[in-house]
């Protein structure tokens, strides 16, 4: 089930979808959302010598409003085709440019979904050069008022990829996106078993315990032995 800005991006790609002519050469609308909640869209242009998917005008679109790193995207098709998957290119290019966006992707049945774009391309090709853009790291929006007091200072990770560097924290409630500046200072491995009273300070919670506890209603299968990320960072003013 898609949350509300999550159907908000559909409805915007069906409505350019719909008032497109009747051609082979646009036949696709994507919309995408950046971490301040703005929509930027865009339609596919078929040619034979290899036009642009919708998607890949999207990051273009972005680009030019200085959008900055992408929450989530999706295309739509004419002619009532519905949300459609990300093309093998495309999946590759918004890996390599929006390592953190989620994709609005069709399931069986006629519902949708959203998934990570990393979840789409297993075991994938990373290029040489990382994109220079600031990372996404999403949090749940409980965590927003301890986190821009400064209270919490670390986040703990279980097969969530997080890096060192500059980061925009994102606290989407499914109907509004709040975001901070951020800098990762560190990141680094340890196991679930070992977490520390101090990383739980770090964390906002009284103990090693709590931390665990608190973790687990995050990644309930966690056991002892699980290797986590532990990353700290500190706002930066912009």
């Amino acid at each position: 089930m898609l949350e509300n800005n999550e159907r908000r991006l559909v409805t915007a790609a069906e409505a350019i979808v719909r008032s497109l002519p009747d051609n082979d050469t646009h036949t696709v609308a994507s919309a995408a959302m950046d971490t301040q909640g703005n929509v930027h869209t865009g339609v596919n242009v078929f040619h034979f010598t290899g036009g642009p998917c919708a998607e890949l005008v999207v990051i273009a679109a972005a680009a030019q409003a200085l959008a900055g790193p992408l929450v989530t995207i999706v295309a739509v098709g004419d002619r009532d085709r519905g949300v459609l998957a990300p093309c093998g290119r495309c999946r590759q290019v918004l890996l390599d440019l929006h390592p953190d966006v989620a994709v609005i992707l069709p399931l069986p049945g006629g519902d949708v979904t959203a998934e990570p774009i990393r979840d789409l391309l297993p075991r994938s090709y990373s290029a040489p050069e990382p994109t220079s853009s600031p990372r996404i790291v999403y949090f749940n929006p409980r965590y927003y008022d301890s986190i821009a007091s400064g209270q919490k200072t670390i986040t703990i990770r279980h097969h969530d990829p997080i890096q060192a560097g500059s980061a925009v924290l994102v606290f989407d409630d499914g109907d509004t996106i709040r975001r901070l500046t951020a800098q990762i200072e560190s990141v680094e491995s340890r196991r679930f078993d070992h977490l520390t009273n101090d990383e739980a300070r770090q964390e906002d919670l009284p103990d090693a315990d709590a931390l665990r506890r608190a973790l687990r209603t995050h990644y309930p299968n966690l056991e002892g032995h699980d290797v986590v990320a532990v990353a700290t960072f500190h706002l930066v003013t912009v």
